[in-house]
């Protein structure tokens, strides 16, 4: 309390009155500064992202070019009954990758003055205090999908499984949770220049959307991109992979299987060490889905040189593996106190193969596509990032941007986040691919 206030408190009370102090209407900078502190969305979006949560994290990272060194040979000479000649001796060597800058996704929000003032034209604490939180929860939900989506098995975030209706901009879609009215994607496919598109209707039962090619217009025909054509939908900004994080399935899959041809700039070909086990999955059924992941298991265990022991897989395939468990005749056996929810979206449990006593760690993630399963060890992996999630700030400190229009005035709050996926041992993992039960 001001020195002022304690005067005037005073001699109100010697008066023999009653003098009651109200909190000031602040502003919405401070207002920004109070209740959405970076750290708040930094630590929202490592909690909401089970790679994230699980990797090291490198938060110092200014930009600018990063070597990666990778392992290229190790020494071998053993030569029984005498010694390798000086000249023949197999040294170990090492190559340089390197991530040239930082990779970039931006959030937007905004928020309208009007829904934030009260009366005598101030902002008011508690109408602030009621928009915001439900505005940030779902906003870092829907931002953790885009991270976790790219992280893992992006860049696209859905395909088209059904293009009968493209004519008048309905698809069928196989990740319909992934989709938000108003949104803004790219549609893109093998023989067609990608075009940007807007939701403008949902059918969650029958996983089906309708598009517009202007925001708040009528459906487009769209028949020009196929599900034959291999049709999908990214994020907007997203044109190639090079645009997105690298995501653990282009990282682990080599280029034959669909993954990307190099990593951190050096061909995967071209060095053991780059290259994780890639494990063919076509044969995976419902029923045989448990022993076939811990048959490939065997593989990793053979071939891999880490402890990959975290198998990351999407809720219809984990939800295949607790039924085998659930009907099995002992062959598989859940660890005790192993079962985990979360309500960040992933579940997980332990379960292990009896008579061997292997012990996996199955992780269901909402963001993660039915096509693939991976074995992670996670000490391989790094993200870097100068400073995680954060607030654009503007030279003058401002945390927002206010704009105006003849329908009033709404201020921008835009989000950023800088980082880039570092696979420094992709030889420690593998990956389970073209599973399509």
């Amino acid at each position: 309390m001001k020195f002022y206030e304690l005067i005037l408190k005073f001699a109100w009370f010697m008066l023999g009155g009653h003098l009651k102090f109200y909190a000031t209407d602040r502003s919405f900078q401070d207002m920004l500064n109070e209740y959405l502190p970076n750290s708040l969305l930094k630590e929202e979006l490592i909690k909401r992202d089970y790679i994230l949560s699980k990797v090291e994290k490198d938060q110092k990272w200014k930009g600018g070019k990063i070597i990666v060194p990778f392992k290229a040979q190790g020494a071998s000479s053993i030569k029984v009954g005498g010694l390798t000649a000086a000249g023949d001796i197999a040294e170990s060597k090492y190559v340089r990758g390197s991530i040239d800058d930082y990779k970039e996704i931006w959030g937007s929000m905004v928020f309208n003055h009007t829904d934030l003032l009260q009366h005598d034209g101030k902002i008011k604490e508690s109408t602030f205090l009621r928009v915001l939180p439900d505005t940030i929860e779902d906003f870092m939900e829907y931002m953790k999908m885009v991270v976790s989506v790219q992280l893992g098995t992006g860049p696209h975030f859905a395909r088209a499984t059904d293009d009968t209706n493209a004519a008048t901009g309905v698809f069928g879609v196989d990740r319909v949770d992934r989709f938000c009215l108003d949104q803004k994607a790219s549609l893109d496919d093998d023989d067609s220049a990608p075009i940007d598109v807007y939701v403008i209707a949902i059918d969650v039962s029958n996983s089906l959307v309708t598009f517009s090619a202007t925001r708040g217009g009528a459906a487009a025909n769209l028949v020009a991109y196929t599900v034959a054509q291999n049709a999908v939908f990214l994020h907007d900004g997203v044109v190639t992979a090079a645009d997105t994080f690298t995501s653990v399935k282009s990282a682990l899959l080599s280029a034959a299987n669909g993954g990307s041809a190099n990593l951190h700039g050096k061909s995967k070909l071209a060095y053991p060490f780059l290259q994780a086990i890639n494990i063919d999955g076509s044969t995976i059924t419902a029923s045989n889905i448990i022993e076939k992941i811990f048959d490939g298991y065997v593989d990793v265990r053979i071939k891999a040189r880490g402890k990959a022991t975290d198998v990351l897989m999407s809720y219809k395939n984990l939800a295949n593996c607790m039924k085998k468990v659930e009907l099995g005749k002992g062959n598989f056996k859940v660890a005790p106190d192993s079962e985990k929810a979360s309500i960040y979206g992933w579940d997980e449990i332990v379960i292990m193969q009896v008579g061997t006593r292997k012990f996996l760690k199955f992780v269901g993630i909402q963001e993660w596509d039915d096509d693939v399963i991976a074995f992670l060890d996670f000490s391989a992996m790094t993200f870097r990032s100068n400073g995680m999630i954060r607030k654009r700030t503007a030279p003058d400190g401002k945390q927002y941007y206010e704009t105006r229009t003849t329908s009033g005035y709404a201020y921008i709050l835009d989000l950023f986040l800088f980082g880039e996926l570092e696979v420094k041992k992709p030889g420690t993992c593998a990956i389970i691919h073209s599973v399509s039960y």
